[in-house]
């Protein structure tokens, strides 16, 4: 007794029919593309369910049009299904072409380690690891400043290898055209300060203490902080992505071939450049804060031209200075370590360039507030 259903679709067609109570016949019709509406595989299996229990699957394509890998994909759903259910499908019916394809699919199983599978590691293991990687880093930071630290002692013994004009671009690079963007942050955090400072010196009217609270504020910490956190997103990154792309251009390589030292001929100019230029530009943010709440100070809380240099002056001296000048000296080596150790660091493709330059710019700020956190722990503790 024949009972037929059909699944109408606008591309490809399945109808189902009984020959016997324990078989069932699928016949396919019409376009079975990718790109048109094909049946879902769950249908065979509703029928399955939907009367006597099924021993034998087989085919109609007759009425078969265009097909593509479409088809083979619900054939291999549908074949699982049988397997699953101990039910014998029967290929004969389909093309031959249908059934080469089948049986080159059938014949290359999955690899076992081809889908992605998600490990949940114990809490234990991830600390581990963590441990491990930190401890890791720190053997690298360490050997890597020991390296930078026999270049620099190289080169004050006129020994070093790298090209001069390599040091005055770089130079040019960390000093005169950071200039733009050091005179606008400084400036901006000269205004913040007065202003900060104003809402709370008002209370007590004592906004003449503006001028002492903005030098100070700029000498000893601000002027510093800035400048390193500015270097370290514009010079330390660049310089990342510089070694980093030499890395995957083979160039680091290629220097270790003919007998130079990368350490001398790469990280030694920019570490140079950095030491000399920081305390400069840490000199020149300084004066530029001061500047920017010179202008708020005189034009919006009644200090005079002359009461606020004045309390500049009285408020500040050389030692102001010679903190935030020695504290920049600081900052600059460890914007040209980390940028450079990163870049050395690169794996060799474009992504991992850009990784290094990302990790060149986090670790240089990370350290910079640290190290800004001991020298006041110290400062204060030896009373300057």
């Amino acid at each position: 007794m024949d009972t037929a259903t059909g699944v109408i679709s606008t591309s490809g067609e399945i109808a189902f029919s009984r020959p016997s109570e324990n078989s069932l016949l699928v016949r396919l019709t019409g376009d079975w593309t990718i790109g048109g509406d094909i049946p879902s595989a769950d249908e065979v299996n509703k029928e399955v369910d939907s009367g006597l229990p099924v021993q034998v699957l087989t085919f109609d394509s007759q009425d078969l049009g265009r097909w593509d890998s479409g088809l083979i994909t619900f054939l291999l759903k549908v074949f699982d299904q049988c397997s699953q259910r101990q039910i014998d499908a029967d290929r004969t019916g389909l093309p031959e072409g249908v059934r080469r394809l089948l049986d080159l699919a059938s014949a290359v199983p999955e690899k076992k380690d081809a889908r992605k599978v998600t490990a949940h590691e114990h809490f234990l293991v991830q600390v581990g690891k963590a441990s491990m990687d930190v401890a890791r880093q720190v053997t690298t930071l360490t050997a890597f400043l020991g390296e930078a630290t026999i270049a620099l002692s190289r080169f004050l013994m006129g020994k070093a290898k790298f090209r001069r004009t390599d040091l005055w671009l770089t130079i040019q690079q960390c000093g005169a055209d950071a200039l733009p963007i050091v005179s606008l942050i400084s400036f901006l955090v000269g205004l913040i300060l007065a202003f900060v400072g104003a809402v709370q010196l008002a209370m007590f009217g004592a906004q003449i203490y503006i001028a002492n609270l903005v030098g100070i504020a700029m000498a000893r910490e601000m002027g510093a902080i800035m400048t390193g956190i500015i270097m370290a997103g514009r010079t330390g990154a660049a310089f990342a992505a510089q070694i980093g792309t030499m890395q995957v251009n083979e160039e680091v390589d290629a220097l270790t071939t003919m007998g130079i030292s990368p350490m001398e001929f790469l990280v030694l100019p920019r570490m140079l450049a950095l030491i000399v230029m920081m305390p400069l530009l840490c000199l020149y943010s300084d004066l530029v804060g001061i500047l920017g709440g010179f202008v708020v100070g005189t034009s919006m809380f009644d200090i005079s031209f002359t009461q606020y240099i004045e309390q500049t002056r009285a408020s500040l001296n050389l030692t102001h200075f010679g903190i935030g000048v020695f504290k920049s000296a600081i900052f600059g080596v460890v914007v040209a370590i980390a940028g450079c150790l990163r870049g050395m660091e690169s794996g060799r493709s474009a992504s991992a360039v850009g990784d290094a330059a990302t990790s060149a710019v986090v670790t240089s700020i990370v350290l910079i507030i640290v190290l800004d956190g001991i020298f006041a722990v110290v400062t204060n503790i030896v009373g300057i």
